[in-house]
């Protein structure tokens, strides 16, 4: 199997993917892999043909189990120290994609796996997927967003457990505890994400973006504020080429053909 690391397809309808590709070592993340991953984030993140993202992985039996940690056993201190801003620009670089993303987990996501999938704003998993933060049990924590992002995703407590006792969930209790939104049949999480993908790129690539924004920016902070930024949102969309075509569609009952500005 040869390993591009990081592989971006491109769909009809505005849909890009973006799989994890180094199947030799079941997408552990390198440096390598690290620096391509926030590579193709930045493509796709200036793209403004994307309406959506989805996230998959070219290995059947995993998503991606975690940080490379052969590579992790040979960096001395100094090296560690060095690698660490190129892993938080990797995870950063999902997190930040202004486009909604979908994860389609088919097999293991763990550790930073797991923390790519929770970068996304949609998980979908499929009956044969397993997910789990097990940092702990190799001497470091969740480090790419994990402790944060999954205690937001399914409440203190949730995250309490599975981070510390290292617990490993099928999809099914993934499910139960919040931490994935779908569960399909094993092998067609990709062909799920990509059919709800070409659902949202329909939408308008305006409203898509500056809704993600609202949600992002407004989602820690207090009421009040949250509709401060919500209202700056909504101004940057109600006066754009999009909200007169969307308005006149709807009026002339066809489907619209958004400008995207």
């Amino acid at each position: 199997m040869s390993d591009a690391l990081i592989r971006i397809d491109r769909h009809e309808g505005a849909v890009a993917e973006l799989v994890l590709d180094r199947p030799s070592a079941m997408n552990a993340i390198s440096t390598d892999m690290a620096k391509a991953l926030t590579a193709a984030c930045e493509e796709l993140a200036a793209d403004t043909g994307v309406q959506a993202i989805v996230l998959t992985s070219s290995h059947e039996k995993a998503f991606c189990v975690g940080a490379d940690l052969k590579e992790r056993n040979s960096l001395t201190d100094a090296q560690l120290v060095r690698q660490r801003p190129i892993a938080r620009a990797a995870y950063s670089a999902v997190l930040d994609l202004p486009v909604p993303t979908i994860a389609a987990i088919d097999g293991f996501a763990l550790g930073g796996g797991c923390e790519i999938a929770l970068s996304c704003d949609i998980i979908v998993a499929s009956e044969k997927a397993t997910l789990g933060l097990p940092e702990v049990s190799v001497g470091v924590i969740p480090g790419g967003g994990g402790t944060q992002l999954v205690t937001r995703r399914i409440g203190w407590s949730k995250a309490a457990r599975m981070i510390f006792a290292c617990m490993r969930f099928t999809a099914a209790e993934a499910k139960e505890y919040g931490l994935v939104d779908d569960v399909v049949p094993a092998g067609s999480a990709r062909e799920a994400g990509l059919e709800l993908a070409a659902t949202i790129a329909k939408n308008s690539p305006v409203g898509l973006r500056n809704a993600k924004k609202a949600m992002r920016l407004g989602f820690d902070v207090d009421l009040r504020t949250g509709l401060e930024v919500e209202d700056a949102c909504w101004r940057a969309t109600a006066f754009s080429g999009d909200r007169a075509e969307g308005v006149a569609a709807f009026n002339e009952k066809r489907a619209p053909r958004w400008p995207g500005a």
